[in-house]
């Protein structure tokens, strides 16, 4: 068989299956709203994860906005006061710090956030608030900042105060400033709605700074519904000169009086009470404007007018109109937006760096944000352990670990780790030691210049390694020793575990875990010292996350040691061939200046083949800039293809991966998602499924699988590639497809032991323990294909538990009623364990709605869908052979709890080789797998071959007990229908009726006795247990779980309970064997000399 890649594209890339891994611990929110009428409802913003809601106060919250929005990162969210249902959402945060994300203009919700629609303005790029009118929920203003990295030429279309009366029909520019400035705060006055403010604020961000503050940062004042506009950003008791951003709310207490807290060397908390007409400076503590670009924020107690309130690093309340202060603590520092009920301001929603939060008394006490999956990550990397964990540096919160699987059904928090404090950067764990990683931490770790942390798990000891460990904030990285980017690149060498490299706008090695740095290249920037400048603007703000003329990424070849590339943030390329002695300049000659190299991608294939990925969105130019070139970087070509490059749609281009296995086949994270190139880069298309909008960093592919590191909705795995490899990897023979079918290999499958008590307590709602003793929430729920899956809240989705077998359909015209899809399993030998089918359309249930709702023992069925589908073999051999028959059970109440099922199903399949085949009609194919014990365990073939006999006889044993129940039970039925019948009411019959009747129901008497024996009749509902002895059936059936739980060879005690409890088995059989040749013969022999019908037997 031969391979080529696939000419264009993959089709039906939407029904790909993902699962969030977590972590549940939430990510900057800058936007919340509150619902006015229904006082557990809040919704909020995620800087870069689209719209959350909550039904509970907080408690939990859901995503919903997927599948709606085409952009992630949420500025402003308002509900509209006089009915609920209305939701508007304006795109692209407007706190515009360095991982900021760009919108596409506002989305209405008329159905309280069920459903989304984009209404326009999708060319604002940052909107940053939106007001509507308190009596018509189609009146709508919109603030929009505008592009916050360039000239906003288009200026008509992205910046100003929008106004639209018909729910966003139509929208019409109000309010216009400059191309220099855009509205950064809106307020209404909701006892007069025809009075609004606007704040704009001059500012605009790039690579190397932030630039808050110039002429054209102003506030305004409308007083006719935004028909005409007064500038008062002069108005006497206003500070003069150079504004900044500008925060503004109006008082719904007390007519007239506005709060302004204002950037500028005045820098403070302003109050007029009169309109905006004049103006007095009630604070000018620089507690309440830190990083003023940041925060400057103010809101206004709905209630009381001298209550203001201030977000800033902490949250401040005042009662006594501005001039004292006191903290309101929150659940994370770095607060920004604030909504209080107009009615009830003691119940308000916040948001802050780590999250949305709700209170109900005023602040006092905060909902948690430990159950938002919308983590902000930049670089990953993932280690060698079974499961492996994947490791990241958190924005604004610390770097963590995560399992990629749990032996407790679900992922938790409590599962994850902290590998030191780093927010910002590249992370790196030791290949061959899991407990040693090094971590970037610039603005988040003391240290001084190029925070660089070395932790050992072990210990739990951070030792702080920076190459240059000066302070030096506050000064201008042209003015320092060696520069450090906030993500500044950190790297293992591949063929020396004992060497880590660190790069500033230098490469410098370590072989000491750090106690010494060597300085092995010369500046690899362009280091235009007219960009390394201090950053801030009007308010100095040196956190390091601006210093510029950097490397930003750096790769040792993989297949040969002291071969480097390296990338700087300034759009230069460098390689050395002789572990850094020389260093050569490779940059792509096409590539603009200026632009930022985010990744660097040495093929695993081939030694000269590289991949690069760089942007230059930060300096208003959204194009990709995909390159690749095949002789070690002498020469480049672009790879752009088809991806999205031209107006209206564009994508930028961040990091990019080329899969180990099939070479060619690449992934790229964009702003909104994954794209993927089946063919080297000549055409791309969106890698979809359940995936979210979102920026992806990084990526990695580990063990087949692909593992995503978002900023904005935590770790993401496709698992298994195998499908796209095949697909993608177009072969010339045909035994992996039948009728339009494709059917792929399944990869070698581990053998994992879940914990005995997953799931113990599942009722019909929310489960809120995974296992026992675990805190973490989960539902399930039923997808339109008829597939069972659980949604988790706060916790990460474990991969599928058996072996997964996906086959993809091309067509509708692939499937047919007359030729349904089977799947059967079948051991080394091809003796067959399983088989499994397609539901047929027309298949209807001719059970009662009440047995609807109870457990059945019906298989999963497959699902038949144009696209990806994937069926989940649990590894378990069938159940007994003979079930308990349901019609023979007396009628009773429908128990009202599920009860405590132990292991379900027969034998898991030990280790070794297996087959499975996909049949539709005549046609068939078949392929091999394998499954394989956890490779941290030591049990042998021998023990797993122990385990599977006994719990195959516990499970025969089981089928025969079942099936003389049924024999019992059948022939009590016949006896109860015989003493129903008119010869046995009758008086007047002969005495011979009467004996009958006596024999029979002794009969029935020992036949009951027997049953007993075998199975407990007396429970009432499946948890009675505890009030009735468990007898021969139960007795069994518990063994299982002895066997079941670990994989290992079972106790020796386990058999010594099987041969009793097989023995009492017995002893209960050849009673029953008895009774049916003796009595009931007898009985028959009665009833035939009566002249009546015989029992069956």
């Amino acid at each position: 068989m031969t391979t080529t890649l696939s000419s264009k594209e993959i089709q039906h890339l939407n029904t790909l299956r993902w699962r969030c891994i977590g972590p549940p611990r939430g990510g900057r929110v800058v936007a919340v709203a509150g619902d006015p009428d229904n006082s557990q409802v809040f919704y909020f913003g995620a800087a870069a994860g689209g719209i959350w809601k909550t039904e509970d106060g907080g408690t939990y919250w859901e995503n919903v906005s997927d599948g709606f929005l085409q952009s992630a990162a949420v500025g402003a969210l308002t509900v509209a006061p006089s009915d609920p249902n209305v939701i508007y959402a304006g795109m692209g945060e407007s706190t515009i710090r360095g991982d900021v994300s760009f919108g596409d203009g506002v989305y209405k919700s008329t159905d309280a956030g069920k459903t989304w629609k984009n209404i326009g303005l999708r060319k604002t790029r940052h909107i940053s608030e939106i007001r509507v009118h308190p009596q018509n929920p189609d009146w709508v203003y919109v603030g929009a900042f505008g592009d916050a990295f360039g000239s906003n030429k288009e200026a008509s279309l992205t910046r100003g105060v929008f106004c639209s009366k018909d729910g966003g029909q139509k929208w019409e520019q109000i309010l216009f400033r400059s191309e220099k400035a855009g509205v950064i705060d809106l307020s209404l006055d909701p006892n007069n709605p025809r009075i609004i403010y606007a704040s704009f604020w001059e500012a605009y961000r790039n690579f190397w700074s932030l630039n808050s503050g110039g002429p054209d940062s102003s506030l305004y004042r409308s007083t006719d519904g935004g028909d005409s506009w007064t500038d008062i950003s002069d108005n006497p008791g206003l500070p003069k000169g150079t504004k900044g951003k500008i925060g503004v709310s109006v008082s719904p207490a007390q007519s007239g009086r506005i709060w302004a807290i204002i950037e500028a060397e005045e820098a403070g908390l302003y109050r007029s009470d009169n309109g905006g007409e004049s103006w007095i400076k009630t604070s000018g503590n620089r507690d309440l404007i830190h990083r003023p670009w940041y925060y400057c924020h103010v809101f206004a107690d709905p209630k009381h007018a001298d209550t203001v309130y201030i977000t800033n690093l902490q949250m401040w309340k005042s009662t006594d109109g501005g001039t004292n202060f006191s903290e309101i603590t929150t659940p994370h520092g770095d607060n920004h937006d604030l909504w209080i009920d107009p009615e009830y301001p003691q119940r308000m929603v916040q948001g802050n760096d780590g999250g949305g939060c709700v209170s109900y008394n005023g602040g006092k006490t905060w909902s948690t944000i430990y159950n938002q999956l919308t983590a902000q990550f930049y670089r990953m990397d993932i280690d060698n352990q079974f499961p492996y964990r994947v490791y990241a540096t958190q924005q604004d919160n610390t770097s963590i670990s995560v399992p990629s699987a749990s032996a407790y059904g679900a992922i938790t928090l409590q599962e994850c780790t902290l590998p030191g404090t780093g927010e910002s950067g590249f992370i790196v764990v030791k290949p061959d030691d899991p407990d040693i990683v090094y971590i970037g931490a610039v603005g988040s770790s003391p240290g001084g210049e190029g925070q660089l942390q070395h932790y050992n798990h072990r210990t739990r000891q951070i030792r702080l390694i920076n190459v240059w460990p000066e302070e030096q904030f506050g000064w201008a990285p042209k003015d320092l020793k060696y520069r450090f980017q906030w993500t500044f690149p950190i790297a293992f060498s591949p063929h020396d575990f004992g060497t880590v490299y660190a790069c500033g706008n230098h490469v410098f090695r370590t072989n000491d875990e750090g106690h010494s740095w060597e300085k092995i290249s010369p500046d690899l920037t362009r280091a235009d010292e007219s960009k390394l400048g201090l950053s801030g603007g009007l308010t100095v703000d040196s956190s390091g996350a601006e210093h510029y003329g950097t490397i930003s990424i750096f790769v040792e070849s993989p297949h040969e040691a002291g071969v480097f590339w390296t990338g700087s943030d300034d759009g230069l390329v460098h390689t050395s061939r002789d572990g850094g002695k020389t260093w050569q300049n490779i940059t792509p000659p096409d590539l603009p200046e200026w632009g930022y190299i985010f990744c660097i991608e040495v093929s695993v294939h081939d030694p000269d083949t590289i991949y690069l990925s760089a942007t230059r969105y930060k300096l208003n130019d959204y194009r990709p800039f995909l390159y690749k070139s095949i002789d070690g970087g002498k020469s480049w070509n672009s790879i752009n293809g088809d991806y999205p490059q031209s107006e209206p749609y564009t994508e930028i281009s961040r990091v990019i991966r080329e899969d180990p296995v099939c070479p060619g086949l690449l992934f790229v994270g964009s702003e909104t998602g994954i794209f993927m190139s089946v063919n080297d880069g000549k055409n791309w298309q969106k890698l979809q499924g359940n995936f979210p909008v979102v920026p992806v960093y990084d990526m990695k592919i580990k063990q087949d699988d692909l593992v995503v590191g978002t900023h904005g909705r935590s770790f993401w795995i496709l698992d298994d590639l195998t499908p796209l490899r095949e697909l993608a990897g177009l072969s010339s023979g045909t035994e992996t497809e039948i009728s339009g079918i494709r059917f792929f290999p399944p990869r070698t499958t581990y053998r994992r032991t879940l914990n005995w008590s997953v799931n113990l307590f599942l009722g019909d709602g929310k489960n809120y323990s995974p296992d026992f003793g675990l805190p973490g929430t989960h539902y399930q729920e039923t997808t339109p294909d008829g597939e069972k899956r659980f949604r988790h809240l706060d916790m990460g989705e474990n991969p599928p538990e058996g072996v997964i077998v996906n086959y993809f359909i091309e067509s509708e015209a692939n499937l047919t009623p007359e030729k349904p899809l089977e799947l059967i399993v079948l051991d080394a030998n091809g003796a067959e364990i399983e088989h499994f089918s397609t539901k047929k359309t027309d298949e209807k249930s001719d059970k009662s709605e009440s047995e609807e709702s109870e457990p059945s023992d019906e298989k999963p069925s497959l699902t038949a869908k144009v696209g990806f589908n994937r069926f989940i073999w649990n590894m378990h051999y069938p159940g007994p052979e003979v079930k308990i028959d349901k019609s023979l059970e007396e009628a009773g109440y429908k128990p009202l709890g599920r009860g405590e099922d132990g292991p379900g199903g027969g034998p898991i399949a030990p280790t070794g080789s297996y087959q499975v085949c996909l049949k539709s009609g005549e046609n068939e194919i078949r392929h091999s797998f394998e499954i394989v014990k956890d490779p941290r365990l030591n049990t042998s073939p021998e023990d797993f071959s122990a385990q599977f006999e006994l719990w195959i006889k516990i499970r025969n044993r089981v089928s025969d007990v079942n099936s003389a129940i049924n024999r019992i039970r059948r022939i009590k039925l016949q006896i109860t229908e015989l003493l129903a019948r008119e010869n046995f009411n009758n008086s007047a019959e002969e005495k011979s009726f009467g004996e009958i009747q006596k024999a029979a129901e002794a009969l029935r008497e020992k036949f009951n006795t027997l049953e007993n024996e075998l199975t407990q009749n007396q429970y009432e509902t499946p948890s009675d247990r505890l009030r009735h002895p468990t007898m021969l059936k139960q007795r069994m059936e518990a063994l299982v779980s002895l066997v079941a739980v670990a994989d290992a060879a079972p106790p020796q005690q386990a058999y010594s309970v099987f041969e009793h409890l097989s023995a009492l088995i017995d002893q209960r059989l050849a009673e029953l064997s008895e009774l049916e040749e003796q009595e009931v013969v007898r009985l028959n022999q009665q009833i035939d000399q009566a002249g009546i019908r015989k029992l069956q037997g």
